[in-house]
């Protein structure tokens, strides 16, 4: 069993190391693929070259698996092997639920608390067992588990601090148009970030790896402020003189960025990946040096270097998923995105109230601040924060001088957490970062900011789900294990590999099935009370007063546009999804009645079904409008500018003076005035055409707001299909009401 436990480890590892990789891969490569600084096998190599350095080099982190979290004194051999066969097992059913939810997840996280989890398990195992010799707390590492999980929670606030500060001092240096005075000092700021780079990753990443030399390793600690002064002007001469020669030195900067940041990565997660596992292989080695009888497996707790072959064969595993995965592809595109400098290419995600709420707030506050600076100092920020136009910028997310100051934040960031043997998230390290230094930015503008905030809160909030899920999995895994003994262990590792192929190699369906809307059921009781004559003389009265509803819903709606009122707004969204509700109604309540028509009513029945679904569809075309205006207003997008507003009013006054003479027919049921509301109809209808193609030249000319712009093609064309509704229900009962 010992052995069978040890090859599920080994076969857990990789397995892990795939997804693993899979999923972080955008930790090191977003920068370089978003600035699109190099082909895609040159950015690959970079990356491989890092990871494998970092790998053969993280040895020190490999103890945060066997001794961090608990106490390995406190535990038997048979008990350690059932922990990290708990902890492993544990870990593959939360990323099957979390994936079958699509919950983010952190490896580092689950981690630390799936070891916390399984720990805990034998703790309590052992104690409800009737052994008092020790109090539960002396089974887990109290200290360390607070000295990581403050790590993890801090490096967010940090990593995001850091990342929007060295953002807005570089883009004051330099702005978007960056290029002039880049050729004059440009050498030097890069020397500061590939000094920096050089100082954390090689001479305090790799500063227990043996391959710095004492002699070196003594004087930088000694001298530290000397050293970093000695790294920046060695640094910006070698630039200095690379840029003289026409090389592109921020590009070189960002591929050493890439190189720092994968071996950063490499030496901090890798233990998220075979730490548990090799923990494992260690404590079989110890197991058949000393017997498995050991009462206590303190020998973990002693430093180790990892084996060479191991690591080698780790690295080996991550470079090749790394050039073969996919789904590190589609991950890599889905943050470049989230953090482009374009505003709209994340405008799809729906935003959460606390959000808006943030956004409301940060807007007050900057008028606060607007209104007491000098407007000097802020036309000054004002130039140095233009940004360039989409034509200037091409198909890259964002420019070179932020992809430099991601890389640099990042991996100095995570070099001084592996220094410190503090498994970091890389994930939350280099989102944070790339948040704060789009900020600094000015990318999160009125179009964007209640997104990107309710995409930062959902990666907090992961970190929170996934230690409360990966804690409690592991809780209750291990403690099957430990009571079920080797029947437990053969059935729950049957089950996670039968999770694992449903996972990866289940076929999908090529396309889904359609979900069925839930028909309602009409209330006919009433209806076959009345005869149908009365019934559509009712319903007659029911399109009356449909067609004023529509009248109020949407002028308070264009109003309210205009004022940017999200009350009125919010309660027209609320009026329209109502009145929806009960036009889809009416749609099914009529087919009683139809069931019940004499012979002579069926030619007129069949007008009446037509008036019930273009009253349908001109409450939908209402819909349609009034949750658009009223997402706008709330997300605290750009208002419509003058000319929109002016053109809105002027429709606004014709669609009322239509439904005017609409509602008048229909009340006295007189269509006398028939060809009259037709004439004013075309006229609408050429007018707003005037008006789309107006938009479209200003559009060309000036640009503006996107969201703003689409939300005033929308309002015109929805309009006009309302109007084609409303003429169609009028045209409907005239047919009826003459027949009849």
């Amino acid at each position: 069993m010992d052995l069978f436990i040890v090859i599920t480890l080994a076969l857990l590892a990789v397995m892990g190391i795939v997804v693993g990789v899979s999923n972080d891969a955008v930790n090191f490569l977003n920068s370089a693929f978003g600035s699109k600084v190099a082909k895609k096998n040159t950015i690959l190599t970079v990356a491989a070259c890092g990871v494998m350095v970092g790998v053969m080099t993280s040895s020190g982190m490999m103890d945060v698996a066997r001794s961090s979290v608990f106490n390995p004194e406190m535990f038997s051999y048979q008990e350690i092997m059932v922990l990290f066969l708990g902890m492993m097992l544990s870990n593959i059913i939360l990323l099957d639920i979390y994936n079958s939810f699509g919950l983010p997840t952190s490896t580092t996280v689950s981690l630390v608390f799936g070891l916390l989890g399984s720990g805990l398990a034998l703790a309590l195992y052992n104690v409800w067992g009737g052994d008092t010799s020790a109090a539960i707390s002396e089974y887990i590492n109290t200290a360390d588990v607070l000295g990581i999980v403050s790590g993890i929670l801090l490096s967010v606030v940090l990593a995001f601090l850091t990342g929007h500060l060295l953002m807005y001092i570089s883009r004051i240096i330099f702005s978007f148009r960056y290029h002039k005075i880049f050729n004059r000092y440009g050498a030097l700021w890069c020397g500061v970030t590939l000094a920096g780079i050089i100082f954390f990753a090689v001479f305090k990443g790799l500063k227990g790896s043996g391959i710095i030399p004492e002699e070196l390793k003594a004087f930088v600690d000694n001298n530290t402020f000397v050293a970093l002064v000695i790294l920046w002007a060695a640094s910006s001469a070698i630039l200095w003189i690379l840029q003289r020669m026409k090389v592109n030195i921020l590009r070189f900067s960002i591929l050493a960025g890439t190189f720092s940041l994968a071996l950063a990565f490499a030496g901090n997660d890798l233990v998220n990946f075979i730490g548990v596992p090799y923990a494992g292989y260690d404590s079989y080695m110890l197991a058949q040096e000393y017997g498995t009888n050991m009462e206590s497996m303190a020998g973990l707790s002693e430093p180790t270097k990892a084996n060479f072959l191991i690591m080698c064969a780790a690295g080996i595993v991550m470079v090749i998923t790394l050039f073969t995965s996919k789904k590190a592809m589609r991950v890599i595109e889905t943050e470049r995105k989230l953090s482009s400098q374009d505003e709209t290419s994340d405008t799809n995600a729906e935003a959460s109230p606390i959000s808006r709420g943030i956004v409301r707030a940060a807007r007050r506050m900057n008028d606060g601040l607007a209104s007491i600076t000098p407007n000097g100092f802020k036309e000054f920020l004002n130039r140095r924060f233009t940004p360039l136009s989409a034509e200037e910028r091409g198909d890259v997310n964002y420019d070179l001088i932020r992809a430099t100051v991601n890389l640099t934040a990042a991996a100095i960031l995570i070099s001084i957490g592996t220094q410190l043997k503090l498994p970091l998230s890389t994930t939350y390290v280099v989102f944070m970062v790339s948040m704060g230094s789009s900020l600094a930015d000015r990318a999160w503008g009125r179009e964007s900011a209640v997104y990107r905030i309710t995409g930062v809160m959902t990666v907090i909030m992961g970190w929170f789900v996934t230690a409360v899920g990966g804690f409690l999995i592991a809780l209750g895994v291990t403690l099957a294990l430990a009571y079920g003994g080797k029947v437990a262990i053969i059935a729950i590792t049957i089950l996670c590999i039968a999770l694992i192929i449903k996972s990866n190699f289940k076929t999908k369906k090529s396309g889904e099935e359609d979900e069925e809307d839930d028909l309602p059921t009409a209330k006919i009781g009433d209806t076959l009370k009345r005869s149908p004559e009365e019934a559509l003389i009712e319903y007659t009265e029911q399109v009356c007063a449909s067609m004023e509803r529509v009248t109020m819903i949407y002028d308070r709606t264009i109003v309210a546009v205009f004022k940017e009122n999200r009350k009125v707004l919010k309660d027209m969204v609320r009026e329209s999804e109502e009145f929806f509700q009960s036009t889809r109604q009416q749609k099914y309540d009529i087919m009683p009645l139809l069931r019940d028509l004499k012979d002579s009513d069926v030619s007129t029945g069949h007008y009446y079904v037509q008036v019930v679904d273009y009253i349908s569809e001109t409450s939908k075309a209402l819909l349609h409008i009034t949750r658009p205006c009223f997402k706008h207003i709330d997300n605290n997008h750009t208002g419509l500018n003058k000319e929109q507003v002016y053109d809105l009013k002027r429709i606004n006054d014709r669609v009322e003076e239509i439904f005017s003479e609409i509602n008048t027919m229909l009340r006295t049921r007189s269509f006398d005035n028939m060809e009259a509301v037709m004439t004013k109809r075309d006229e609408l209808f050429d007018f707003i055409d005037e008006v789309m193609q107006n938009q479209l030249r200003r559009l060309r000319d000036t640009g503006g707001s996107s969201s703003a712009n689409m939300l005033f093609f929308n309002i015109l064309t929805e309009t006009k299909t309302m109007i084609l509704h409303s003429r169609n229900i009028m045209k409907s009962l005239e047919h009826f009401v003459v027949t009849e």
